[in-house]
């Protein structure tokens, strides 16, 4: 596939897709001047822009035809680490990206961003694809599921033309995808076929009446029940062993995991509160120096996205591709 990356990083997507024999990139376009030197050192047959803003004032003449379009967009707007401007911040540049894929219609469209956007800014851009004939589905996929040793939450939104007729596959009731069937839902969903606050009160008259709620007669006895005459039972035993200095049954029986239950500060902390690293010798470093460029490099390991991600979705696109 033609593959068009905005807003590119360091190439994460394109070397992700590239794992996945998925793509190959036609433009890369990124506002920073060293991210754009380690395009060209690694791509250097693919033209880079420099501003996504300038791309969308004409799409046609300065983006080429694309099969997938992907952007890991600024995520300053919607990140709990700033201020979480939103649309009034000026790095917000969704719009311009819109502007984009509604013009060159790519078959596939995978942006990725911070945790944040899901509270903020995200429905906006659902919403915009959706508008534009896209059918698109989220997920929240950290760093180390795929063996990484940081956490790093990123949603990332797949989204496909089902509103082109040259595009493959077909927009179903509600907006799903292709293949997908209705019936497959989860019980967890809301049931519009509840009573509502009615319902919710003949659960409240039945218990009060002794017999068990619905919740409970399914699930059986091992949940919550605050009208559990054993519940108290247990809770009382629990509290007059506390009060006489002896370990109570429940205590007993997981003594093996009270190491997993010490609190330990986040940040290089024993169980006690003392630094790991006090006991080290004094001429340990913990700042690199002499790297080159280190700035630059940390910056743009912080905006990177995460490739091996990038090649599991891009395998799965083109499984998809090829069963459609």
């Amino acid at each position: 596939m033609a593959h068009v990356d905005l807003c590119s990083g360091i190439g994460g997507f394109a070397l992700g897709f590239q794992w996945a024999g998925l793509s190959k990139p036609v433009l890369f376009c990124d506002i920073e001047p060293w991210a754009r030197q380690i395009l060209e050192k690694h791509w250097p047959d693919v033209p880079i822009a420099e501003n996504v803003k300038e791309l969308a004032n004409d799409p046609d003449g300065n983006v080429p035809d694309c099969d997938i379009l992907t952007a890991g967009y600024p995520c300053q707007p919607f990140s709990h680490a700033g201020k979480r401007l939103g649309h009034a911040d000026d790095r917000h540049i969704w719009p311009y990206i819109l502007q984009i894929v509604a013009q060159k219609r790519p078959a596939w469209c995978v942006f990725e961003n911070v945790y944040g956007h899901v509270s903020m800014g995200l429905d906006q851009v659902l919403l915009d694809l959706e508008t534009q004939g896209y059918a698109s589905r989220t997920l929240i996929v950290p760093a180390c599921g795929v063996d990484a040793p940081h956490r790093r939450d990123r949603i990332w939104i797949i989204a496909k033309d089902v509103g082109n007729a040259s595009s493959s596959g077909q927009r179903g009731d509600n907006g799903r995808w292709a293949g997908q069937k209705p019936e497959n839902r989860c019980e967890d969903v809301a049931d519009t076929d509840n009573k509502g606050l009615q319902g919710q009160e003949r659960q409240r008259q039945t218990r009060a009446q002794g017999a068990p709620s619905r919740h409970v007669a399914k699930c059986g006895g091992d949940v919550a029940d605050t009208d559990s005459q054993r519940g108290r039972r247990r809770n009382t035993q629990r509290q007059d062993a506390e009060d006489a200095g002896q370990p109570s049954r429940h205590t007993r029986n997981n003594t093996r995991g009270m190491e997993s239950w010490l609190t330990e500060p986040s940040i290089c902390g024993m169980a006690d509160g003392i630094p790991r690293w006090l006991d080290e010798p004094r001429d340990t470093p913990r700042v690199a120096t002499g790297v080159k460029q280190r700035a630059a490099r940390l910056k743009g390991l912080g905006n990177a996205i995460v490739p091996q991600i990038a090649m599991k979705i891009g395998e799965a696109i083109k499984q998809c591709e090829a069963e459609l």
